[in-house]
């Protein structure tokens, strides 16, 4: 049972050293005009602050909130129509009031119109601090510093680092950037990954400044980059001030003694799950550094939801990837998701819903009818399930339930998505070991894994290094996993940027990757095509993708199998029949048909183009 009065617990066990409260602090720092919804809430902080009288000039004010602290105040505004400076004042007894100027902006031309990231883009995701260093970052004050000698610790990539090479990111073919989270998390140890906030609003100063950030997410729009923020809606890290100073005493959810998740995310759908269980899942902490948010109170929903927009609106995302989506209230959700896509009709929102069952991560997905009503507006989901059938496919001998059998199988579910184009798939994340590894470093199935991320009808999500075939424990081990890049530091004897010290093996790879993502970017096929697959057979299993009336055809077809062989053609009449001239889509070379056979190489991954006969 959730505790909405003061949790001794939680002041006996933490020693939590906030800074001090500014005379004033506002949040969302700054507005904008323009908006769908044209009520904002200010959240203002100062010492003894709910005793004041609040007035402002320029906006109406509709309602003040007062909570159990005495130091915040919630102000309900109605924005006027032009941009402005509106100043807010508090009148204290016995002493001079506190007063500030808060800016309405004018809103970017065509900002509600944006377009987000979508299946012609293909995603590159990186962690900031294991990237590269340019020398933008600053550890002053900070509770961690650099040692890129421990695994876990920080490394020092900064944006700076992630500025100077958005070229390299861009000649291999991406489109949208994902960094993991960049806001502050000024925690002890273990604080690089970013996802244990410390404040939604400032960028970490290890990172760089406010100003970096801005101009690393110009730079990369002026590259065809679009840019994707890592937003943490479920949880904040120790260290906020808002468990030293909260805003209420249900601002995080409170336990008589300390109870973490036990991930048991599949009881929000079961019907027969135990009402405790489903409380846990969503109410306990995702860990003892990790507080977890109560989205159920609607102070703290709005401060979350208005977050989310300050961000798109501030740095023009094409989109947010949500860390631990359903760990979130779900009526919250369902209020968060409606409000941005009200306002950003064509932003891209994907999910991290961590499970392997397609009807679980579906129910999350926007047009969904789900069994118990719910409804949802977030448009995309993380693919776990394709992704860990595509692993087994690869690693596994054929069979009637194994092999490429359960990836067909996988694919199959897509009935389940109202939209199954707008998943984002992967083949490994900063989560996961790195593909090569989980592949036994076998050159052959991760290029069959590569092609069909990027062939099949999905957003394709990249994880930097794995070009480069960067390899890690094949357990989870994060600090491994989320390896510094080579050539990212001065001094580095292996530089991926530019190539210099790769191996043979790297370097084609790496080639590979950048002419399979270049390709892509622009085939319409791929993009906006149906698809259609047959059952696997004798080693190898064939996808197409093609539209009505194209006058081309794409396959791709997979081949586990050890020694050269033919591909009879006419087991695809649905496809071919009166289509032939094939090539390497790739390479534009014609390939050789004797009648209606291609020849098919051993261990291989062709994507062949078909032109009308």
């Amino acid at each position: 049972m959730r505790i909405s009065v003061a949790a001794l617990f939680l002041m006996s066990v933490l020693s939590i050293q906030a800074p001090a409260a500014a005379a004033l602090q506002v949040e969302p720092p700054h507005w904008w005009v323009g908006f769908q919804e044209t009520r904002l809430q200010l959240m203002v902080e100062a010492d003894g602050l709910a005793a004041t009288r609040p007035q402002v000039e320029g906006a109406r004010l509709l309602k003040v909130t007062r909570s159990d602290s005495p130091h915040h105040l919630w102000l309900d505004l109605e924005t006027p129509a032009a941009a402005t400076q509106l100043r807010l004042r508090f009148e204290r007894d016995g002493a001079a009031p506190l007063e500030t100027r808060y800016e309405l902006k004018p809103r970017a031309a065509g900002s509600a119109a944006r377009q987000g990231f979508g299946p012609r883009d293909a995603i590159y995701l990186l962690v900031p601090d294991r990237f590269a260093k340019g020398g933008s970052g600053r550890v002053d004050g900070l509770l961690e510093g650099e040692n890129r000698a421990h695994p876990g610790g920080r490394h020092g990539g900064d944006l700076a680092g992630m500025t100077r090479h958005l070229d390299y990111i861009a000649g291999l073919g991406f489109t949208q950037i994902w960094p993991t989270p960049l806001s502050i998390n000024d925690s002890k140890a273990y604080s690089y990954h970013g996802y244990a906030a410390t404040d939604f609003y400032r960028i970490d100063p290890r990172f760089g400044s406010q100003a970096d950030y801005l101009g690393f997410a110009t730079a990369a729009r002026a590259r065809g980059i679009g840019l994707i923020q890592d937003i943490v809606l479920n949880h904040i890290g120790l260290n906020h001030r808002w468990m030293n100073r909260p805003p209420s005493q249900d601002w995080v959810n409170r336990w008589p003694q300390y109870t973490e998740t036990h991930h048991a995310r599949v009881s929000l759908q079961d019907p027969n799950a135990a009402p405790s269980d489903r409380e846990r899942f969503a109410g306990g902490w995702f860990s003892p550094n990790m507080p977890d948010l109560n989205q159920r109170n609607p102070l703290l929903a709005t401060y979350l939801t208005q977050m989310s927009i300050w961000w798109v609106e501030e740095a023009g995302l094409s989109g947010i990837r949500t860390d631990t989506y359903s760990y979130s209230d779900r009526a919250f959700l369902t209020q968060w998701s409606e409000r941005l896509m009200r306002e950003y009709p064509r932003l891209n929102i994907v999910g991290e819903e961590w499970s392997p069952h397609p009807a679980i991560v579906s129910y999350w997905q926007r047009g969904k009818r789900n069994h118990d009503g719910y409804v949802s507006h977030t448009p995309s989901l993380m693919d776990f399930p394709l992704q860990g059938a595509l692993l087994a496919a690869l690693r596994e001998a054929d069979g009637h339930d194994s092999g490429f059998t359960k990836l067909y199988e996988a694919l199959a579910h897509d009935f389940v998505y109202p939209d199954p184009a707008q998943l984002v798939l992967f083949v490994g994340n900063h989560d996961t070991p790195r593909v090569y590894s989980l592949l036994k470093e076998d050159l052959a199935l991760t290029t069959m894994a590569t092609n069909y991320l990027a062939f099949t009808r999905r957003i394709p999500q990249w994880f930097y290094g794995d070009e480069l075939l960067l390899t890690s424990p094949a357990q989870r081990d994060d600090g491994r996993v989320r390896a510094d890049f080579p050539g990212g530091w001065a001094g580095d004897a292996v530089d991926g940027f530019s190539g210099r010290g790769l191996s043979e093996v790297q370097r084609g790879f790496q080639s590979h990757v950048r002419r399979l993502f270049n390709w892509r970017k622009g085939e319409r096929l791929v993009h906006e095509g149906r698809l259609m697959h047959y059952a696997p057979a004798q080693g190898h299993y064939a996808l197409f993708r093609y539209a009505d009336g194209e006058k081309r055809r794409l396959m791709l077809v997979l081949n586990k199998n050890t020694q050269d062989g033919e591909l009879d053609l006419g087991r695809f009449p649905e496809m071919l029949d009166g289509y032939g001239k094939p090539r390497d889509a790739l390479t534009g070379q014609a390939l050789r048909l004797d009648g209606r056979k291609l020849a098919l190489p051993a261990r291989s991954a062709l994507i062949v183009e078909f032109g009308r006969l």
